[in-house]
């Protein structure tokens, strides 16, 4: 049965070994992960935290003020041992003035005392200095679970309690389905882990929550593969492929749910097409599957408009394309071709996953995007980890 509440329309896997590093993730993320993490009197978010995590030494970095800025530092800072390439991430500032950044899938060094390859690392900026966070184990900052499923960051927030910063990190859970020299993977579904940082400390991991069960299927949603904020509703967009022959690319849907309720499904409502629903099942789609978004992509929304970035077919598409719609539940329709971005098999060079980052470096009637760069050829990648860094660039609004 419908929910009167909620009748009214909005107003206004595949191949991965990740590249780069340094996507700055919107604001409106941080607001939904501040609710996951602090939801009052929640035990499993006021454990004690592990304090065995530790920082590397200083790695000089210089200041950030522009878009070539950032890629210099991408393009020609090699880092230490612990981090020489990554896949994509997302940061946060913290009170103390220092910036956190988690990182995807990281490559290290033969020097490295302890796992070359790990799901996600994370790093802490302050001006002129990067250092990486460690655990005791020098593993993942966010370790794999028993069974061998890592956990991909997303999005990260945080909320300040007296002289601790409470971090929340939405992951993704991934299993490896090659053998131990393959990139080969499948989502499994979102999980939470939560940090807990003291003014000047070291980020300490608290809990790790995985959310539903393990699920692999493409077709059905991924929700949270993008989320957006407005007012005290959150959007949480669904992407799913139908695993039909030819079509490469993800439909896109949307559910909504009030702030203070995201922890409690029960309460997610779908839009059909004309109002919502609480059934998963009704959820229409805003974007098809052929000509679609990439698994993972970025919605927000900038003077009025909403706007989904995405590589139009997912690996084997071509376009930065940009949809257009006037409220967050659609109509989304193509708007602009921002950028070529195709893949090149002569080369092995991989191109995918832009993201939209508002916040970064914002200027009216554009937005920094970023795409993924890797190399389908791993030993390539080990002997020069340069070419498992992002691209930065910034793109027009149509």
């Amino acid at each position: 049965m419908d929910d009167p509440e909620q009748q009214r329309p909005a107003s206004t896997s595949g191949r991965r070994i990740g590249i780069a590093v340094l996507v700055v993730v919107c604001l409106a993320v941080a607001g939904l992960l501040l609710t996951l993490v602090v939801p009052g009197d929640d035990p499993e978010t006021t454990a004690d935290p592990d304090d065995g995590a530790y920082e590397t030494s200083c790695v000089k970095i210089p200041e950030l003020r522009t878009i070539d800025d950032l890629q210099t530092i991408v393009d020609t800072i090699r880092g230490g041992p612990e981090l020489q390439g990554g896949d994509v991430g997302a940061d946060l500032e913290l009170q103390d003035g220092r910036r956190i950044w988690l990182v995807g899938d990281t490559l290290r060094s033969e020097e490295f005392d302890g796992q070359r390859f790990v799901r996600n690392s994370m790093l802490l900026i302050s001006p002129g200095c990067a250092r990486t966070v460690l655990p005791e184990d020098n593993g993942a900052v966010i370790p794999d679970r028993a069974d061998g499923v890592g956990y991909w960051p997303m999005s990260v927030g945080r909320v300040q309690r007296g002289d601790v910063d409470v971090v929340g990190v939405g992951v993704q859970r991934v299993r490896s389905t090659g053998g131990p020299n393959t990139t080969e993977f499948e989502n499994l579904g979102p999980a939470i882990a939560v940090f807990h940082v003291e003014r000047g400390g070291t980020p300490q991991l608290v809990e790790v929550k995985d959310l539903g069960p393990d699920d692999p299927s493409r077709t059905r949603p991924t929700w949270g593969a993008a989320v957006a904020v407005d007012d005290d509703w959150v959007y949480l967009y669904g992407t799913a492929n139908p695993e039909t022959e030819g079509v490469f690319g993800y439909s896109l849907r949307v559910a909504r749910v009030r702030i203070d309720d995201i922890r409690d499904q029960r309460r997610w409502r779908y839009w059909d097409g004309s109002r919502w629903q609480r059934d998963p099942d009704s959820a229409q789609e805003l974007i098809a599957a052929q000509g679609g978004v990439s698994q993972t992509l970025s919605v927000f929304e900038q003077d009025g408009s909403w706007y989904a970035v995405s590589k139009q077919d997912e690996f084997l598409g071509r376009n930065l394309v940009i949809w257009k719609a006037p409220s967050p539940t659609g109509p989304f329709t193509v708007a602009s071709t921002a950028a070529t971005i195709p893949s090149d098999a002569a080369t092995g060079q991989l191109r995918y996953m832009p993201l939209a980052h508002p916040a970064l470096l914002p200027e009216h009637g554009s937005v920094v995007v970023s795409y993924s760069r890797n190399n389908t050829d791993v030993g390539k990648v080990a002997r020069n980890p340069f070419l498992y860094r992002p691209e930065f660039l910034r793109v027009d609004l149509p």
